[in-house]
């Protein structure tokens, strides 16, 4: 069977959709559909069936694309071998990073990288829900990810590195009645107005435990997914937020940034990668630079 139309039956089981391969390979729908009917001839079986206007794997199919991930990373490890005994690490490296994400990493990580001749990280920012940190992976080799639990892609096929565990606090106005206390109780923040996180993103969870530890209601008045947004908002004293330690820590004059107490008000921030991608020597150089960036960065500020 040719590889490339195997790694053809891995992307329509990775994006689901045949429009989504072809958008993704840069063919026409007609060319995938093609390469595929050839597959099946190769392979002997029937490995996609027609549902409604759209079309699935069959059992077969999955099996095989799993296989085909084997082979990918089978590939790229062979590549690696070589490229190691031949050369170091070179080429191209694709990032996403969340934004505050890259606000931590991304200044030391390029510096680090600047110093590998031939070497080049080419960085972009989003700011998706949790569950959409692993979409990124199919069209970039890293995704610098965050999530409130451990192991929140498990069931992905991914490769996570884990780089630093980030302590979320709760963001008070300087002239707050509370701002002088040492840490906040759940119970402390009942009746307080909330600039708070859209739906599904990052930090949402904390509103619900608090919720559930004091039996009262979060009262979200605003919702943005740009901390800079939600600083500038608490400063000017138009309610109270949850933000990340190391990048909102001395952001503003008018803010101050106090622990929470009972509840482990973390969020967990790893490299995702697909497992073919995270054989290449360029990538693996790129991900050692992020777990020292990380590893410096969290020191700077204590850790948790």
């Amino acid at each position: 069977m040719d590889v490339k139309r195997l790694e053809l039956l891995r992307e329509l089981a990775e994006r689901g959709s045949i429009a989504a391969v072809a958008r993704a390979t840069h063919r026409t729908p007609s060319a995938v559909s093609q390469q595929l009917k050839i597959l099946e001839k190769e392979a002997g079986v029937a490995l996609t069936e027609r549902i409604g206007r759209g079309v699935v794997l069959t059992g077969s199919g999955r099996v095989l694309a799993q296989t085909a991930t084997d082979v990918a990373v089978a590939l790229e490890r062979a590549q690696a071998v070589w490229d190691d005994f031949v050369a170091t690490p070179q080429g191209e490296v694709t990032l996403a990073t969340f934004p505050t994400g890259g606000q931590m990493l991304l200044p030391g990580l390029l510096r680090t990288v600047a110093e590998t001749p031939g070497l080049v990280v080419l960085a972009t920012d989003h700011d998706p829900s949790i569950r959409e940190f692993a979409d990124l992976a199919g069209d970039h080799d890293v995704v610098v990810a965050h999530a409130s639990e451990r192991r929140s892609w498990r069931g992905r096929g991914l490769v996570e590195v884990p780089l630093l565990t980030e302590p979320l606090d709760i963001a008070l106005p300087a002239d707050h009645r509370l701002a002088g206390r040492a840490s906040l109780s759940p119970s402390d923040l009942e009746g307080e107005n909330w600039i708070g996180v859209p739906s599904g993103f990052p930090f949402e969870w904390v509103y619900a435990e608090i919720e559930r530890v004091t039996g009262s209601p979060v009262r979200i008045s605003q919702r943005f997914s740009d901390t800079k947004v939600t600083e500038s908002l608490v400063g000017a004293g138009l309610g109270i937020a949850v933000l990340p330690r190391f990048t909102a820590k001395e952001a503003r004059d008018d803010m101050v940034l106090l622990p929470l107490e009972s509840i482990r008000a973390v969020r967990y921030v790893s490299a995702l990668m697909r497992r073919d991608r995270a054989e290449r020597p360029s990538v693996r150089r790129v991900v050692d630079a992020l777990r020292a960036e990380a590893t410096r960065v969290a020191g700077l500020h204590g850790g948790v």
